[in-house]
């Protein structure tokens, strides 16, 4: 199943900078395995935010759910989750 997952982040202005360095190391580290898995299929930027639009390929929203509760920012992020499926308008055989 395909999600488009909206992620704004908000970190503390209080958190040191040495924690808030080490917590995004962590993230990118493992937000890495998941899109080298192909769980986490596409990750864009919004230019101008800390935030990123996020294409997941998971088998369910309990799935999608474990894998976003994981990371290491979520208890700073806003999460949006919409659930897509294929237009039958689409000219495309596949969902890449």
């Amino acid at each position: 199943m395909l999600f488009h997952v909206r992620m704004d982040v908000n970190l503390p202005a209080s958190m040191p900078e040495a924690e808030a360095t080490a917590l995004k190391a962590t993230e990118k580290a493992q937000s890495q395995a998941l899109q080298a898995s192909g769980q986490w299929r596409h990750l864009w930027r919004i230019a101008g935010q800390y935030s990123n639009i996020s294409l997941f390929d998971v088998s369910s929203i309990d799935e999608l759910h474990q894998l976003l509760s994981q990371l290491p920012l979520f208890p700073y992020m806003k999460i949006q989750v919409m659930p897509l499926c294929r237009h039958p308008s689409s000219i495309r055989e596949d969902d890449r």
